[in-house]
């Protein structure tokens, strides 16, 4: 009888954990989708591009762009424009401009944003004068909210502290350690000019009220210009992994290897970036764009137009081993024209927050730059 009951006991266990298995897979749901910017190509705003989209400690959402004044293109006078959410994304704020260049002929770019989630403190680093076009030096720009992102302060210029070279954080966001090595510290990641490419990583041990340079992983040659297919590392989005490295998926500008991303790994904290951690991911084709990551329950999200020419057919994959495997069964978000994206979840600890992603991207029937999209992405289907 005993023997029958302990049989009876583990079988029931089995069945169990099965369907708690089955209940928690991975099933991404487009739960809603909604457009937050829609270019005009008139009034103070010709084209709004660059989406950025974080959480903050007190549960809101804030969404940013830039909000170029005067033509699509990358070089020109901008705002940083922002929308916040304090619903979880069902309805947003209207626009507000944070940031505003003036007319600069070289203007600001993000952009990478980081949440101190010790302090609360909402930290968005940017650039002015990147491309040094009729201008010169380059500045790496830092602008901070303290109350949910109600209010900003004024723009603090990180060159005394960090030179005059010609840095672009993300885009995306920045990530707080949350375990060892360096727990605590903000690390930002971005690229340089692209003669003197490579991925960079600034630090900071004390809240963001210090910065210095990190790890880097410079292209091949380097300050030179570029040939197809030459080693050329850009645009980059580091994630924390489980055992507390960095993991950044980065840009294949000039597609050296492979039609595919970049990931490199920083052991230390992103003090260094070694090429030993390299590697090619193949799974995630790429038309040469910013892509997203997110780590999120033990699992790694990836969205990108999953194409190898053209920046057509968003797509969400997901892994369950740091990025070494994807799941098969992708996500179609959006088949038309897309380009950069970003991702997010709010770090709650209800259940509603660990069901739900937010996927911010470029979006457009004709073009890419028609509107800033964001997809709040339901994980199990909808259960």
């Amino acid at each position: 009888m005993g023997l029958l009951l302990s049989l009876s006991l583990t079988w029931m266990f089995l069945l169990a954990s099965a369907l708690l298995s089955e209940q928690m897979k991975i099933q991404p749901l487009i739960y809603d989708e909604q457009l937050l910017w829609v270019r005009s190509g008139a009034g103070q705003v010709n084209t709004y591009r660059i989406p950025l989209l974080t959480f903050t400690p007190r549960g809101s959402l804030l969404a940013f762009t830039e909000a170029r004044k005067d033509s699509s293109g990358d070089i020109g006078a901008k705002f940083i424009a922002m929308k916040r959410s304090t619903d979880r994304g069902a309805t947003w704020s209207p626009t507000s401009f944070i940031v505003n260049d003036g007319d600069l002929v070289d203007g600001l770019n993000l952009g990478s944003v980081v949440v101190d989630e010790q302090t609360g403190a909402v930290i968005l680093i940017y650039s002015l004068c990147f491309h040094q076009y009729q201008c010169s030096p380059s500045s790496t720009m830092l602008v901070q909210s303290v109350d949910d992102g109600l209010s900003w302060g004024a723009p603090r210029n990180l060159s005394v502290e960090l030179g005059v070279k010609s840095f672009a954080p993300g885009p995306g966001f920045g990530i707080q350690k949350r375990l060892n090595p360096a727990a605590g510290r903000l690390v930002v990641c971005g690229h340089g000019t692209i003669e003197g490419n490579g991925v960079f990583c600034i630090l900071s041990d004390d809240h963001g009220r210090t910065w210095r340079n990190g790890g880097s992983l410079k292209s091949i040659p380097y300050n030179q210009p570029k040939q197809s297919q030459d080693f050329n590392p850009d645009e980059c989005q580091p994630v924390e992994l489980q055992d507390g490295s960095i993991m950044i998926n980065v840009r294949n500008q000039n597609n050296y290897h492979c039609h595919c991303r970049m990931v490199v790994r920083s052991l230390d904290g992103g003090e260094t970036l070694p090429v030993e951690e390299l590697t090619f991911d193949h799974t995630l084709v790429d038309p040469v764009v910013a892509a997203g990551a997110l780590q999120k329950e033990d699992v790694l999200y990836f969205s990108n137009p999953a194409n190898a020419k053209d920046r057509v057919n968003m797509t969400l994959r997901w892994s369950y081993t740091n990025g070494t495997t994807w799941e098969n069964e992708a996500v179609q978000i959006w088949a038309g024209p897309s380009g950069y994206s970003s991702m997010t979840s709010i770090n709650g600890n209800s259940v509603e927050d660990r069901k739900y992603i937010y996927l911010i991207y470029e979006k457009g029937h004709k073009e890419i730059i028609e509107t800033i999209s964001i997809a709040k992405i339901h994980l199990y289907g909808g259960r």
